[in-house]
């Protein structure tokens, strides 16, 4: 059994190494590590340079993030596919898990563990956040799923015959093509649970997440009303926890000021 995990980069030195390393340290697994990178204009190259015999890079103007992440998807030969944005990392033997996992359970087509948020120095940070997840994700429904997005796109695989099932990510999404994306397995597919930390988020104020968390969480309420038409409790409430997550975000924001 193959791995493919792709990242997507733009102008991201501060944070890129730490992801680089997170991956090519796993260990006892076949690994095929794809980088494809915006024609960053910071240190990013250089940094990603040092490892050129370990890597696929991809230098090369795109049109955002899922734009990247298809790139890798179309050049993806593994048995198991995921992506690691460029400031999120993995822990110690996270493939190796998601292995196991796949080798005991060889009807599932894919699967998410825990995932712990971080800050730009690693600490972990927002802790109840996790928890919160964390009770939710211990079972996969899909009618959870249209309530809230439980599943933390860093500790998420699946099987490479997916994505020639289901598609590429869609590319008209910029803040949640993961969820989009889990909609669509999910409405074919249960997900499988590994109930251990599998990734760690970064959490930062300027990041895509940090900075437009508002917008995500619009854009979830609207794909989840676009896929589950038939679920009316489940699309109502997703409005309840939409407005729920947004104050409570913004309660984060002054208190972290």
């Amino acid at each position: 059994m193959t791995f493919t995990i792709i990242t997507p980069s733009f102008n991201q030195a501060e944070y890129i190494e730490r992801t680089i390393q997170s991956v090519l340290n796993q260990v006892d697994v076949v690994l095929e590590y794809l980088i494809i990178d915006g024609n960053s204009t910071d240190h990013t190259k250089h940094i990603i340079s040092q490892y050129e015999n370990r890597i696929k890079l991809i230098s090369e103007t795109d049109t955002g993030q899922s734009n990247a992440i298809n790139k890798g998807l179309r050049m993806a030969t593994g048995d198991i596919i995921a992506f690691l944005n460029s400031d999120d990392v993995y822990f110690p033997g996270t493939l190796k898990q998601v292995e196991n996992y796949f080798s005991k359970n060889p009807e599932s087509r894919w699967v998410y563990g825990k995932c712990i948020i971080i800050d730009k120095q690693d600490h972990e940070i927002r802790k109840p956040i996790t928890w919160y997840k964390n009770l939710k994700l211990k079972k996969f429904s899909y009618r959870k799923l249209l309530r809230e997005n439980y599943i933390s796109q860093p500790a998420t695989f699946w099987r490479r015959e997916t994505v020639e099932e289901i598609g590429l990510l869609n590319e008209d999404e910029h803040y949640c093509m993961d969820y989009d994306y889990w909609l669509r397995i999910g409405a074919k597919y249960d997900a499988g649970v590994i109930n251990v930390n599998l990734a760690k988020f970064r959490y930062y104020s300027n990041s895509k997440s940090g900075n437009n968390f508002k917008e995500q969480f619009q854009d979830e309420l609207r794909l989840a009303q676009k896929y589950g038409k038939q679920y009316p409790f489940s699309l109502l409430m997703h409005r309840i926890n939409y407005y729920k997550i947004t104050w409570i975000y913004h309660l984060l924001k002054i208190i972290n000021k």
